[in-house]
């Protein structure tokens, strides 16, 4: 590592034009990264400050390191690009959670009757490393969040010619759909917000900005190529406790390319981890012998998984598209 670029990047205090902490240090390490004056993997443990701080201004990390890596030299362009995206105007209200989050001066938990999961949910969550919250937020949330996507993709839910058409924003199933008032309003359902202040037993969580799904049914011309199982998680070091959630937007069944995971594997996963040949990539095995089972739900319902779980998605055989938001809630810093 450069001793000399290490030096020069500032510390989390020190801010800008927008008076949160740690932005101004994300910006400079990753312009550091970019410029090759420090390693990729460096200052891995200040990941979930990174992502705290984007959470709380409303972008992804996916988002921002793009933007960093391709747009801009100075601090001030990344700092005018967040208020784009956030219209012109960040509510001081989330700058001042993100940095009274920084400085552990603030920690709740929920009293009996604000708690969304019953024993019998977290007996489940205990043994199978996942949870369905029904109905996490209105129908007329959902519909709204579901309106979106289609009309993101200029398609037509009664036209399935439609459903396949080309978008610069189509990753495979994965949209690159991050910003509008209809996801803004699922992301702040206080039901999905308090199931994960309890699983997490702390309230110090931001939730995320991410993307959406939309799978069509499989043709002969559309084939299923991503995400089949897999983690989001580094798996080169034990892994401990975090969360990840996806909101269903419609009813979606097994074989609809239904969200899949390996019930229990979390127990299972750090031996499994040192029980591989040495050099091997986890990512690469078979994890479909594993046991994989797809977890159907309904419009509106959320699922919590542990991130410890391989989990993915497959090919919809069914006559419908399957259409979800990812949503989280993370903690600004490792307990």
């Amino acid at each position: 590592m450069n001793e000399t670029m290490t030096m020069a990047i500032p510390g989390s205090p020190e801010t800008g034009r927008i008076k949160i902490f740690h932005l101004k240090r994300f910006w400079s390490k990753c312009r550091a990264k970019k410029l090759r004056q420090v390693a990729q993997g460096s200052f891995s443990e200040e990941w979930p400050l990174d992502h705290g701080v984007l959470n709380a201004l409303g972008v992804s990390l996916e988002e921002s390191i793009s933007f960093i890596y391709c747009d801009t030299s100075e601090f001030s362009d990344f700092e005018n690009w967040i208020f784009e995206k956030n219209n012109g105007q960040i509510p001081q209200e989330k700058i001042d959670l993100f940095n009274t989050f920084f400085l552990n001066e603030k920690q709740e938990t929920l009293s009996d009757r604000e708690k969304v999961l019953s024993d019998d949910d977290l007996a489940f969550f205990e043994t199978h490393g996942y949870v369905i919250i029904r109905n996490a937020v209105t129908p007329e949330q959902c519909r709204a969040a579901e309106k979106k996507v289609w009309n993101f993709l200029g398609a037509d839910p009664q036209q399935p010619g439609t459903w396949y058409k080309p978008h610069p924003a189509r990753k495979g199933i994965m949209i690159q759909l991050f910003h509008d008032e209809a996801l803004e309003d699922t992301r702040r359902s206080e039901k999905i917000r308090r199931a994960y202040v309890q699983l997490y037993g702390h309230d110090r969580l931001l939730v995320t900005t991410d993307r959406v799904s939309f799978n069509p049914p499989q043709t002969e011309t559309w084939k299923f190529s991503w995400p089949y199982l897999h983690w989001d998680v580094r798996l080169d070091r034990p892994v401990g406790f975090g969360l990840q959630g996806l909101l269903y937007l419609t009813d979606t069944k097994a074989e609809q390319g239904a969200f899949t995971l390996v019930p229990g594997f979390h127990h299972r996963l750090n031996d499994w981890l040192k029980s591989l040949p040495p050099g091997t990539d986890p990512q690469a095995e078979d994890l479909d012998a594993l046991g994989p089972q797809p977890v159907p739900a309904n419009a509106g319902d959320f699922i919590i998984w542990h991130h410890a779980l391989p989990h993915g998605s497959g090919p919809n055989r069914l006559d419908r598209p399957r259409i979800v938001q990812y949503i989280n809630w993370q903690p600004v810093k490792e307990s």
